[in-house]
């Protein structure tokens, strides 16, 4: 299924990094069966779907705006902060916001990641306001069967939030019903990325 998505990213580098810094969390390698590692190496599952590309999301978050990727590379202090930000580990030093430009003004940043569910990956774009606020969530796939797949609503409560203790589940954020782990680890990932967000931004800003 993802190698379907992979040849229609004009992206494809950018795809393989974000998928492989989401797989380093697990510590893949070394610990899974061999049939398990080979379906998350190749993105396969049976049951998994692509709802969206990388190029297709950035477009519904900024449709009016000029993309650009960055590249950043965290120092060990950095990324003992963001840990500490996020209450989940961070993967990788290397981070690829995207930041949107409107007539040379930013309006907005995309981060991109790429996790385990259960056993499969998801991919989701958050893509973040001026004041720090989340503007929205997409989900790019998901690979665990359609069961564990949350309704729209459920993301929607992510929506004008911050990067506080609020932002967790049976909290700001409800629980699913025969989906905890998706709730889960969808909600890590979405404050691993805001604590990125908040140890990155200004260097983005100046750039």
């Amino acid at each position: 299924m993802l190698s379907l998505y992979l040849k229609r990213s004009e992206k494809v580098a950018e795809w393989e990094d974000i998928r492989m810094g989401g797989w380093k969390k697990v510590r893949i390698l070394a610990h899974l069966p061999t049939c398990l590692l080979a379906c998350l190496l190749t993105g396969a599952s049976a049951s998994g779907k692509v709802f969206i590309t990388l190029d297709e999301a950035l477009k519904l978050a900024f449709p009016t705006c000029t993309i650009k990727r960055h590249t950043i590379y965290l120092s060990k202090d950095q990324m003992e902060q963001a840990r500490k930000l996020a209450g989940v580990e961070i993967p990788s030093a290397l981070v690829y916001p995207y930041v949107a430009m409107k007539d040379g003004e930013m309006m907005g940043i995309a981060y991109f990641d790429a996790h385990i569910v259960r056993t499969l990956p998801e991919t989701i774009m958050i893509t973040v306001d001026l004041e720090d606020r989340i503007q929205r969530i997409e989900v790019l796939d998901f690979n665990e069967p359609s069961d564990y797949v949350p309704g729209t609503a459920w993301y929607q409560q992510f929506t004008g939030q911050r990067l506080d203790n609020d932002l967790a589940v049976k909290r700001n954020i409800h629980s699913i019903a025969g989906a905890t782990l998706t709730a889960r680890h969808t909600t890590d990932a979405v404050r691993r990325m805001m604590a990125l967000h908040h140890v990155i931004k200004r260097q983005l800003i100046h750039e």
